[in-house]
């Protein structure tokens, strides 16, 4: 699988869990920073990536503006930080069949998670 990290997530999430089997694609180490997110997300789709992302903003825009995407993981915590995050991600990836999460985006709190379509 791919994934691409948005410039808010944390770049350690790559090296220090079950990701680092995956293909990772950081959008801070391209020339695409700063974008906005509808440019950023279409852009990525180029790569037909499983978009993460701790930007609340994503769960409303992107099935609206993006109906056919390759799906997005939101990571969506009262206080983040880097070691929760990684534990969000590692339940995700053991818990949750991604290879069904076209056109669908999760979100994962602190004590539940939504999948909406």
């Amino acid at each position: 699988m791919i994934f691409i990290l948005h410039e808010n997530f944390p770049k350690i999430v790559a090296k220090q869990s079950s990701l680092s089997k995956h293909k990772i694609i950081d959008i801070r180490e391209t020339d695409k920073t700063g974008l906005g997110d509808i440019a950023i997300f279409k852009l990525a789709q180029e790569h037909e990536p499983i978009f993460l992302t701790t930007d609340m903003d994503f769960f409303h825009t992107i099935p609206f503006h993006f109906p056919q995407h390759f799906g997005v993981i939101i990571v969506a915590l009262n206080q983040p930080n880097r070691k929760r995050i990684l534990e969000k991600i590692a339940w995700c990836l053991e818990n949750k069949d991604l290879t069904d999460i076209a056109n669908k985006v999760i979100l994962l709190k602190d004590n539940s998670y939504t999948i909406k379509k």
